[in-house]
């Protein structure tokens, strides 16, 4: 395990290391008018049915040992961060996002978030393609979102069945290990929604069950639908950064700890503003993306790099590390989804698995942020 030892004079981090400043695209991949050939990829009909076991026997694997997480109850032993994809098939094409997923997986990463309207799917059939090439989908804990894509959209029962049983195809496989809804659909009883994922259970397709963008009442809802036998939630997908804490650090916080949900923070990066690429207005694109970082530069926003650089000086990191250890160190949290656009920004990222900031660096950066 690598060891981080405070030095007495401040180190630079090293400015060969590639700075991870694109954590997601301009605007949303899961709606993205783009076809398969602008994203450096043919497009894509329906597959057939899941590839024979066989085809999918482990292959010798270089990815070192690194440490598993039990998820809450359940038996999933995860990386201490997951990969998110969501501009896979995107801004990503084939072989990047081959290079990224060959990267993680050799760092010992093991838990990959997709979802089925990234991309409109193509996505999830990069990576079980690449699953299927490497033969290493039992090395993996795999996790995808319904309920965005417009061909599957809400969360009705048969929306579901029809959603599940397409990325299954997509993804060359005969489960999944983690199933989220990516939405909470309010024109749907929530009984309804449980009762199909119970039956895809029952039926091997489904392993646990997640929620995303839920509210802590909804939360308490479905618990008490648990409690009478339908399928509970394990894990809980949230907007949550050192930017971005009072949503998730108020409600959702103690329903978390009180039901034992494993969270996992999405934006942990900020949209990359956390990671020191963006310090002037100067150096942001104007996008969609770019106002949201733009956001950032503020009084607080510099109060945070400050006090980020500083750490990073002391332990010559970057400040990506920073931000997922931050978040890691958190109650209830399981593995931040960080989403990269190269497979070099992957070495910070996973440096956070080996990374531990201490008391008084917690205390200073929770202070830093405090007025979200």
């Amino acid at each position: 395990m690598t060891q981080f030892v405070r030095v007495g004079a401040r180190k630079r981090v090293d400015e060969s290391q590639e700075p991870i400043v694109a954590e997601i695209p301009a605007v949303g991949p899961e709606y993205s008018p783009h076809s398969g050939a602008i994203s450096g990829l043919p497009d894509i009909p329906e597959l057939g049915a899941p590839a024979p076991e066989e085809s999918m026997a482990p292959s010798p694997s270089n990815a070192r040992s690194a440490e598993r997480h039990q998820i809450a109850d359940t038996e999933l032993g995860v990386s201490s961060v997951a990969l998110g994809t969501s501009v896979f098939g995107w801004t990503l094409g084939i072989e990047m996002a081959t290079e990224v997923l060959g990267r993680y997986r050799e760092l010992g990463g093991n838990f990959i978030d997709t979802a089925d309207s990234y991309a409109s799917g193509r996505s999830e059939h990069l990576i079980g393609s690449w699953m299927r090439e490497e033969r290493c989908r039992d090395e993996m804990v795999l996790s995808t979102k319904i309920g965005r894509n417009p061909d599957f959209q809400g969360l009705g029962a048969a929306g579901i069945e029809r959603a599940v049983n397409a990325s299954l195809r997509r993804l060359r496989t005969d489960r999944i290990d983690v199933l989220t809804f990516h939405v909470d659909d309010r024109d749907v009883e929530l009984e309804e929604s449980l009762s199909a994922v119970d039956a895809l259970m029952r039926a091997g397709k489904v392993r646990y069950l997640a929620a995303s963008n839920f509210s802590a009442d909804r939360l308490l809802e479905a618990r008490v639908l648990a409690a009478n036998g339908l399928p509970r939630f394990s894990l809980l997908q949230t907007h949550y950064s050192l930017l971005h804490r009072a949503e998730y650090e108020s409600e959702l916080a103690l329903v978390a700890r009180a039901q034992g949900l494993a969270v996992m923070p999405y934006f942990a990066l900020a949209n990359g503003f956390l990671a020191g690429g963006y310090r002037s207005r100067a150096s942001i694109v104007p996008s969609t993306r770019g106002l949201r970082i733009g956001a950032h530069l503020n009084r607080r926003g510099a109060r945070v790099l400050s006090v980020m650089d500083r750490i990073a000086g002391d332990f010559n990191v970057q400040l990506a590390t920073i931000a997922i250890a931050w978040l890691r160190a958190k109650s209830s949290v399981c593995a931040p989804v960080v989403g990269v656009s190269s497979a070099a920004q992957l070495d910070a990222v996973m440096a956070a698995s080996d990374f531990r900031l201490s008391r008084s660096d917690m205390i200073e950066l929770d202070r830093a942020t405090a007025a979200n």
